[in-house]
């Protein structure tokens, strides 16, 4: 056998996981009671999400409760780090080490130059991996897992996987930036709150008036640079044959319910897909879920779908949600009638419920919602006088009837597990085994006595009694024939096994370690670093001179947060965007029959001001703050 087919064999069946975020523990918990594969969440301090900050209790407690289930706890330390705080981030970084996380999801190069623990370190999407290049660099630099840009379309991400031999790591659902992740300064530098240290102002989100160069107003105020939510749940084994391994929802800000209805969504479509192939494809974690409700994708907080640049880039259109960037819900009637809180509407598409949240366009296109009091037939009565006009559409974006649901458990996981019972030299054995074939025995010495009936009924029922844990009886198998056991033994013996079981599950779990950087390492040929390249602090420009080997110290260029040379008032590319303003409102310049709209363009929102360059050549849209 040759050994490039051993080296196929052994990558079968391909592991997958689906990673899903979390803001808090609890959220975690929920989300792997829900089908996730791994987690990923912030510490305390160095997160791209501020707000969704956990303490190393916290995270102790998710990597306890997960490694029972082999899921993988991963904790963001993707923001670029200053100088002053090199030592704290160290610090950090072996605190996590010690209880038990998995990975680390990074941005700056300056971790590559500490001296870490070997915790395995991920390329966040804020490394912006645009090439295979690129990516195989990163994986040579010691990166275990590159996380991916969102403007791939699945024939890049092939490439991608040709040029790597690490897992590929994928978007799947949940909202989208408009620039490249790591190359957007737009928030910097309009209110000095920075993307890259975890203070995004979400400046994309704002409404904006299109502008020619005389200031003639094209558009005005609509939200021309937010961006749908992402949606691929229908492109998952398209994702796979094209290499990934890691399919990643977005939300760190989200709340359990998004969570908990977003992941068993996408787990059971990944199980479908296992189910089918199970020759090429099995899950990374262990256990199965029941679920109490059927997913609905469209029932979470969203701004729109879209699977963004997934297919190729000329028929990913209507990618924006120009109107609002907030969720406008499910369409359920059209205004016939308004009489104070009283709303007619002539036929209703969807059955509405006391407390749902509606809400509808203004005369001034503006979102307004209110909260529905109560329901009788077609009439609609408002919880106060509300300001909506006949022939507008009324929207739901709460459904209460579905948020009362998540007040309860929506899912149990749990692993299947064998009894199997015998009697040897006057001691009772117990044998525990999983679906994987883990098994461990507890033995305890017993005098035993023949029993005046069959004991089967009673022991099974002893022993199928493990609702305090995470196990559950699939089979009991009972060698123990005629002797009498008392139902005290069993019960010990149950949990004595039980809990050898959860401490084979800790003493055996494998950690994936960091990779030793490859030889010889090398910037790719023709990279040119810029401000963009986030270069914050000493350890990562020592990184970068190292790998560039014939640059001088002063060639290297800062990241604009800590840039002194660059003024606030200096014309700068603030953002760079696969997605194309022109070709959003049909007028891309490639296209024969398109609208026709002057050149150059700017967008202005408030005092800032930003003009529109346009690389067709690439289809890239640069955002230019001036």
């Amino acid at each position: 056998m040759s050994q490039q087919l051993k080296d196929l064999i052994k990558d079968y069946p391909r592991v997958i996981e689906l990673l899903a975020p979390a803001r808090d523990a609890a959220t975690a918990i929920a989300a792997i009671d829900h089908g996730a594969d791994a987690v990923y969440m912030g510490a305390y301090s160095h997160g791209a999400r501020r707000q969704a900050a956990n303490s190393l209790e916290d995270i102790s407690a998710v990597v306890d409760y997960a490694h029972r289930f082999n899921v993988r706890v991963y904790v963001t330390v993707n923001t670029i780090v200053y100088d002053t705080e090199l030592e704290d981030v160290e610090r950090l970084v072996w605190d996590l080490y010690r209880i038990g996380v998995d990975a680390l999801i990074v941005q700056d190069m300056a971790l590559l130059k500490m001296p870490l623990p070997p915790i395995a370190l991920h390329a966040s999407t804020q490394c912006d991996i645009r090439t295979p290049a690129k990516a195989r660099f990163l994986q040579d630099a010691g990166f275990s897992q590159l996380v991916l840009p969102r403007e791939l379309t699945l024939d890049e991400i092939a490439a991608f996987r040709e040029a790597t031999d690490v897992p590929l790591e994928a978007f799947v659902h949940g909202a989208l930036c408009v620039s490249y992740s790591g190359d957007c300064q737009a928030s910097f530098a309009v209110t000095g709150r920075s993307a890259n240290r975890g203070d995004c102002a979400q400046i994309c989100r704002l409404p904006f008036n299109l502008e020619d160069a005389s200031g003639r107003q094209l558009i005005k105020g609509k939200h021309l640079l937010s961006l749908k939510d992402m949606n691929r749940i229908d492109y998952l084994a398209d994702m796979l044959e094209a290499g990934v391994s890691s399919f990643k929802i977005e939300g760190r800000l989200k709340d359990s319910n998004y969570v908990r209805n977003v992941v068993a969504a996408y787990s059971c479509a990944l199980n479908k897909i296992v189910a089918a192939n199970p020759e090429r494809y099995r899950r990374a974690s262990r256990g199965r879920v029941e679920y109490s409700f059927i997913p609905a994708l469209e029932k979470s907080f969203n701004r729109g779908f879209t699977p963004y640049f997934l297919r190729e880039p000329k028929r990913a259109l209507s990618m924006a949600s120009v109107d609002s960037p907030k969720w406008i819900g499910e369409q359920v009637g059209v205004v016939t009638a308004v009489h104070g809180a009283r709303i007619i509407v002539a036929s209703l598409e969807k059955a509405l419920s006391n407390g749902d949240g509606l809400g509808y366009f203004d005369v001034k296109g503006q979102f307004c919602g209110f909260r529905l009091n109560r329901v009788e037939g077609s009439r609609l009565y408002a919880a106060c006088d509300i300001n909506v006009h006949k022939g507008e559409r009324l929207y739901r974006n709460y459904d209460k009837q579905w948020g009362d649901m998540f007040s309860k458990p929506t899912a149990c996981r749990s692993i299947g597990v064998d009894f199997s019972l015998r009697v040897a030299d006057r001691m009772l054995v117990l044998t525990v085994a999983d679906t994987d074939g883990v098994s461990v025995s507890v033995a305890a010495e017993c005098d035993v006595q023949k029993a005046d009936k069959p004991q089967y009924d009673s022991r099974l029922r002893v022993l199928s009694k493990l609702g305090d844990t995470i196990f559950v009886l699939n089979r009991f198998e009972d060698e123990a024939s005629d002797a009498f056991i008392p139902a005290s033994v069993l019960t010990r013996l149950k949990r004595d096994a039980t809990g050898a079981l959860l401490a084979t599950y800790a003493a055996t779990y494998k950690y994936d370690r960091r990779r030793e950087q490859a030889a010889g390492l090398a910037l790719p040929e023709g990279t040119h670093l810029t401000r963009h390249d986030n270069i914050a602090n000493h350890l990562s420009a020592q990184f970068y001179r190292e790998v560039m080997h014939d640059a001088k110290p002063d060639e290297l260029p800062k990241a604009l947060e800590t840039a002194k040379d660059v003024r606030r008032s200096d014309e700068m590319r603030v953002m760079q965007t696969r997605y194309c303003l022109r070709r959003e409102l049909g007028a891309c310049l490639k296209t024969p029959a398109r609208v026709n709209l002057p050149s150059p363009l700017f967008l202005t929102s408030g005092q800032n001001r930003f003009r529109l360059d346009f690389d067709c050549a690439c289809c890239r849209m640069s955002v230019i703050k001036i």
